[in-house]
């Protein structure tokens, strides 16, 4: 765990980072928030884990501009949603996630929204500008567009593959920022 001003501690909960983490300097990370091994946080995304946790798998990349928060427990909703994106995901530019559930190998398009309570499976696409409404279910295999979203049709071989490709991809530039340090 770094001392880097842009990754705090709120209530007690510091964030914990696995192994070759990058936060770039202009990113903030703030409180219940657990990053996986070689995920990828790049500027002005904001991470804000205060009121609920935040938890984050491996070789997952937030793009810049991103804000990711959570949902607290109130009398409107008692247990609150925490927000959890699992392994290989890929969440593009100013993306928002608020309170929701993301699987593994994932593609998160420029500018989408994915709100509290929605719950994204395994291998979806969410193509560039989406609002995923609150409490909706996408179903693994297939892309997503509109506002709100529908089911567009099902991914090719070619998309299906490319998950891991660009998950690859960003944890190979993370590596290259962290070799030039700060």
């Amino acid at each position: 765990m770094t001392n880097a001003p842009n990754i705090r501690k709120f209530q007690g909960h510091t964030p914990a980072l696995g192994a070759r983490v990058y936060i770039d300097p202009a990113a903030t990370v703030i409180g219940n928030v657990t990053l996986g091994d070689d995920c990828s946080v790049w500027p002005g995304a904001v991470i804000r884990g205060d009121m609920h946790t935040i938890t984050i798998g491996q070789r997952t990349s937030i793009q810049d501009g991103s804000v990711l928060h959570i949902t607290h427990a109130s009398d409107y909703n008692p247990g609150g949603w925490p927000l959890t994106i699992g392994n290989d995901v890929t969440i593009g530019h100013n993306v928002t996630l608020h309170g929701c559930k993301l699987g593994n190998e994932i593609l998160v398009g420029i500018g989408s929204t994915v709100m509290d309570g929605a719950v994204v499976e395994d291998r979806v696409v969410i193509g560039a500008g989406t609002l995923v409404p609150p409490g909706k279910t996408l179903a693994s295999g297939y892309l997503y567009i509109g506002s709100p979203c529908k089911q567009a049709r099902a991914l090719s071989e070619s998309e299906l593959a490319y998950f891991t490709y660009t998950a690859s991809n960003y944890a190979g530039l993370k590596d290259q920022y962290l070799a030039e340090g700060d």
